[in-house]
């Protein structure tokens, strides 16, 4: 069986999960932080004029909250037939590390906002994004992102927490992608996030505990 937890604070819900059925690999429980990977592929296609379909290997690290990180350091985008660098192709850095971070975690809010209804329909495409990479694999060159268990990672984030990473998935197994250059921008938001999810494990395991 593999579960995908969707339901808020969706990362802890997912650890916590994995906890409460021991028998279950922890590696077959994952959360949904597809739909942030999804709304920062479109903020960047918005900002160039392209589709979302020719951005690829965006980053959601972390949490699905207000400290998520999007990260476009490695991401590739395909502007008139050529694949640049998504720094490369909007040559506007002061952007890419705020207003575009701020607006891709935020983006739930503004539309629970505008609406005063949930972006339901978004979720759901990104659950279906999300089961279908789990099912038939990531393209060939390409990653998602994905709330999985900490453990093993190459990136300092502590063990045992749901934390979205970088991934690739073949066979219905994920791996995490290794490797890449984190600069110190990125070192510091990835710790802001840990740090939050780390806060919510205590708070879920003393809950638990006294429940």
């Amino acid at each position: 069986v593999k579960v995908v937890v969707v339901g808020n604070p969706a990362n802890t819900n997912c650890l916590i999960a994995s906890k409460s059925a021991p028998s279950i690999p922890k590696e077959n429980f994952s959360c949904l932080t597809r739909l942030d990977h999804n709304r920062a592929k479109s903020q960047i296609a918005l900002k160039l004029g392209v589709t979302a379909n020719d951005v690829k290997n965006v980053i959601i690290w972390g949490n699905h909250s207000s400290t998520q990180y999007p990260d476009v350091n490695h991401a590739k985008v395909n502007v008139k037939g050529k694949e640049v660098g998504v720094y490369e192709a909007i040559k506007d850095d002061s952007w890419l590390k705020g207003d575009f971070i701020v607006t891709v975690q935020q983006r739930g809010a503004a539309v629970i906002k505008a609406r005063k209804l949930s972006s339901a329909m978004s979720a759901a495409k990104a659950i279906c994004d999300h089961v279908r990479d789990i099912w038939f694999g990531t393209p060939a060159g390409e990653f998602v992102s994905m709330g999985v268990i900490s453990d093993g990672n190459s990136y300092g984030v502590p063990e045992d927490l749901l934390y979205s990473f970088p991934v690739v998935i073949k066979d219905k197994t994920w791996k995490f992608v290794e490797g890449l250059p984190i600069n110190d921008f990125s070192r510091e938001k990835m710790e802001l996030t840990a740090k939050e999810l780390t806060e919510e494990k205590e708070t879920a395991v003393e809950f638990l505990s006294s429940a």
